[in-house]
């Protein structure tokens, strides 16, 4: 399993690439990036929503109301342009890091 420290920095991207397929809530994202890991990579739900107000605070992605579940309206979010293009730039990064960190590891 890949420690969340191995992961800081790069939560909000996994996020951001999640919600760039389409609109999603909580539950659902951190579901997704454990199944997309093959559960080598469980996001806690308190860095999850940790994330969803960091780019919310950012304006990379919007909350919106969705369905009501359990008594409760399910929270919903999207990513903005700003987003798309943070997430890009986070890409871009992401290569750079790797190629770095392969010149010593490889």
């Amino acid at each position: 399993m890949i420690s969340s420290d191995a992961m800081r920095g790069y939560n909000d991207a996994l996020v951001l690439a999640i919600l760039q397929q389409g609109d999603s809530y909580g539950y659902k994202i951190g579901k997704e990036i454990r199944e997309r890991t093959h559960d080598q990579y469980m996001i806690r739900e308190t860095t999850l929503y940790a994330a969803f107000t960091r780019l919310s605070k950012n304006g990379y992605i919007e909350a919106y109301p969705g369905d009501v579940t359990n008594g409760k309206p399910r929270t919903y979010y999207r990513i903005t342009a700003s987003g798309r293009a943070f997430l890009a730039m986070k890409v871009e990064e992401w290569h750079q890091v790797k190629h770095v960190v392969d010149l010593f590891l490889n």
